[in-house]
């Protein structure tokens, strides 16, 4: 009897871990999808030589941000729309904005930030915005966006 309840114990331990692996990777895989197409087709039309970066974006629309090198050297971020596979992408040089340093740097100068989750570049109604997301000390989620361009303050929204 020992050893039935030991295997149906073992049995259902694995059985619940590789349905947590199953979903969480099944969940996923939307995004993987459209962050490789678009880098695929970024590099195809010859925007950018080498990729170091991508990542999905959503604000108003949903934008895939690939990030990397044209054939000149220089950091370039695009912007390739998910709603309107016909819109063109949008293009920006990093050098031209703030830095993701000095985006974070500006975000969390009240000093209540615990830890920073992500920092993504995306494309918003007045322009091109970092999207810093942290948690505070009270363990509060808060999202602030700041303007590429020049380091303003956008928007935030705190203690969620």
């Amino acid at each position: 009897m020992k050893n039935w309840i030991k295997f149906f114990s073992i049995f259902l331990l694995i059985l619940a871990l590789s349905l947590v692996i199953i979903v969480g990777w099944k969940s996923n895989a939307p995004f993987h999808s459209v962050e490789k197409t678009a880098k695929a087709a970024v590099l195809h039309n010859q925007q950018l030589t080498t990729v170091t970066d991508t990542y999905v974006y959503h604000g108003k629309k949903s934008y895939v941000t690939v990030i990397g090198k044209d054939d000149k050297g220089k950091k370039k971020a695009i912007f390739v729309s998910q709603n309107n596979s016909k819109e063109k992408p949008i293009e920006v040089y990093l050098k031209d904005g703030i830095s993701k340093k000095e985006a974070i740097s500006e975000a969390t100068k009240k000093g209540d930030v615990k830890e920073i989750l992500h920092t993504k570049l995306g494309v918003e109604k007045p322009g091109i915005v970092w999207e810093i997301t942290y948690l505070n000390k009270q363990d509060k989620l808060n999202y602030v966006y700041i303007m590429f361009e020049n380091g303003q303050w956008w928007k935030r929204i705190l203690n969620l």
